[in-house]
């Protein structure tokens, strides 16, 4: 049996292509975006719980982030979480809300932004190629086992490497897209 799957190749891609556009959402740009608090953890009832686990998160408004905790003793296990996220964001306690103001960005804030995005993409086009690497070496592998002919790996090379030149395109316009939000807001 062959151990190259074009499909598996594509899916591992693809997945890292994924990962980073997740991770670019997260990055703030200066509008309230709910995505914003994902990586937020808090200590509740004994434990490390996600954000979306204890409150609710909206945008009411555009520069404005709110968290509706559903247990009101939670409210400053979920305040102390925030704070230790390093977001930049200081809570308003309102009653059983928290509200966030985005601040503006700073010019420098956003060149940091700006670099964490291509420290991203770069995470993804290194995983992409390890992707291919390791389509590569399958291929090599199914070669010698004389499951597949020269001609059969050398088409699936040619076919591997368009795939990843394609998701590494795919990850620097991603990346880009993103570092012109951040620059020009």
């Amino acid at each position: 049996m062959p151990q190259y799957d074009k499909a598996d190749v594509e899916r591992r891609m693809k997945g890292a292509v994924e990962a980073l556009k997740s991770d670019l959402q997260g990055l703030r740009t200066g509008r309230a975006n709910t995505s914003l608090l994902d990586p937020v953890v808090v200590e509740v009832y004994g434990s490390m719980m996600p954000l979306s686990q204890v409150a609710t998160v909206s945008a009411p408004e555009p520069r404005m982030l709110s968290v509706q905790v559903w247990d009101r003793s939670n409210m400053t296990a979920v305040e102390k979480g925030i704070a230790h996220a390093n977001l930049g964001l200081n809570p308003i306690i309102d009653g059983q809300t928290l509200r966030l103001p985005i601040p503006d960005l700073t010019q420098d804030r956003r060149k940091e932004l700006a670099k964490l995005a291509g420290q991203y993409a770069e995470k993804a086009k290194i995983a992409i190629r390890n992707v291919r690497r390791d389509a590569m070496e399958s291929l090599k592998v199914d070669e010698k086992k004389k499951e597949i002919s020269e001609d059969d790996r050398k088409r699936s090379e040619e076919q591997v490497q368009k795939l990843t030149d394609q998701y590494v395109k795919e990850t620097d316009e991603a990346a880009a897209k993103k570092e012109q939000e951040i620059l020009t807001q």
